[in-house]
């Protein structure tokens, strides 16, 4: 949100109005009468100020135009993550509980990172797809029925004991979360454990490798 304040021009009005009265009805041939109108004048100017407020303007921040990758699957993508951390964010606005604000905070880097992720690699699509179509979703539903729950402001056995568990339950989320991350680099795991492998053979084939490198 951006704010622009508008002055008021009354103060403004007040002065001319200042001069042109003097000049009507008061003398102004010596020195003294210019400085004793300019000091009515500043009078006035600091009432009308401190009366007449200034005009404070909130203007919301521009929406973004989309960026379309080319591939409608990767665009719908994009969307449902910046969707997610927009309603992540508000939700973590809305709940004081800071427990449950900090697995927010950390779900939201956590998602944010996997979509990301996914996006610069498109063939990693289809490892996600449990993640957008029910984790991701579910989870938000959670998170907005403890926030229902919460609004009510009353202790009852069956609020108390819903948001008791959605808390409890928020460990086992972020967990999950971090291993869908980890999962995601599996390949690459793998691909550079094969580089290690085959680069200490033929370095030992060499003679280069262990401590003959000291030697």
């Amino acid at each position: 949100m951006a704010k622009i304040v508008k002055k008021s021009v009354i103060p403004i009005y007040a002065v001319a109005a200042v001069w042109a009265v003097w000049a009507l009805l008061l003398p102004l041939y010596h020195a003294a009468h210019f400085v004793l109108a300019a000091a009515v004048s500043t009078v006035a100017w600091a009432v009308a100020r401190k009366v007449c407020k200034d005009t404070v303007l909130i203007v919301p921040d521009p929406k973004p135009e989309p960026v379309s990758t080319g591939d409608p699957a990767l665009d719908a993508l994009i969307a449902e993550r910046d969707r997610a951390l927009s309603e992540m964010k508000r939700l973590n606005a809305s709940i004081e509980d800071p427990v449950i604000s900090a697995h927010i905070d950390h779900l939201e880097t956590v998602t944010g990172k996997i979509i990301s992720h996914v996006v610069a690699h498109p063939d990693k699509q289809s490892q996600i797809r449990r993640f957008m179509d029910y984790y991701l979703p579910t989870t938000l539903k959670l998170l907005n029925a403890y926030d229902r729950m919460d609004e009510t402001g009353i202790s009852g056995a069956n609020i108390d004991g819903t948001k008791g568990k959605i808390t409890d339950m928020m460990s086992t989320i972020s967990t999950a979360f971090d291993r869908q991350l980890d999962a995601l680099f599996g390949g690459e795991a793998m691909d550079i454990s094969t580089d290690i492998t085959v680069m200490e053979q033929m370095l030992a084939r060499e003679g280069l490798g262990g401590t003959q490198l000291g030697s």
